[in-house]
């Protein structure tokens, strides 16, 4: 399943990541991380101390990769608004669920503040990053003053996320298209002249 060129512990991350998605933290056991990745139990433990040890190393890469996917569109070009709609629009396996947003629904993730720690703090910079856009939006005129950077940061996640589960409990993308599209109306209303803009369509 992986390439050759991929070192051993690279593999095990890999898998783990993988059935940590699918199966949560419960359902990864070793033999499946083992299995998956092509490596014995030897090399396993030879490179990370066990279960609990690997789960983070895979949670804290998954974590990584979110920052850095979502860091790619809001540190883009554009206006405030155009990248915060990129990347709510930005292609995604809705159906899957968010990779990091799920660990938060895993009971044995949550109830250890050691594997919780990356889950928290991506959630943390993913709402400073989008309250530091609404408030460079805000500041620059893009965006009504009375708008809360911080609440409207809140917002933007709890609706991303909620849009994952309603898309996964309805075995559709159309949930979470729709709550993406209300979300994004909304902003779109607190824009500095967008009465206006919408009165001339009239």
């Amino acid at each position: 399943m992986y390439s050759r060129r991929m070192t051993t512990p690279e593999r095990l991350i890999e898998a783990t990541r993988e059935l940590l998605w699918e199966r949560g933290y419960v359902g990864t056991s070793p033999k499946a991380v083992q299995r998956l990745a092509g490596a014995g139990q030897g090399s396993m433990y030879h490179h990370f101390r066990g279960k609990p040890d690997l789960a983070l190393a895979a949670i804290r890469r998954t974590a990584e990769e979110m920052r850095a996917a979502a860091a790619r569109v809001l540190d883009g070009d554009g206006s405030a608004y155009a990248r915060i709609e990129a990347y709510l629009l930005r292609e995604r396996d809705v159906l899957r669920g968010c990779p990091v947003g799920r660990l938060t629904m895993d009971p044995d993730v949550v109830a250890s503040d050691t594997l919780r720690a990356p889950v928290d703090e991506t959630l943390d910079w993913l709402r400073g990053r989008l309250a530091a856009l609404v408030r460079e939006g805000v500041e620059g005129g893009e965006f009504d003053g009375a708008l809360d950077p911080g609440r409207t940061a809140a917002t933007v996640v709890a609706t991303l996320q909620g849009g994952y589960v309603l898309a996964r409990a309805s075995g559709s993308a159309a949930a979470f298209d729709t709550a993406i599209a209300g979300l994004l109306e909304l902003l779109r209303a607190r824009r500095v002249g967008a009465a206006t803009d919408l009165s001339r369509t009239e």
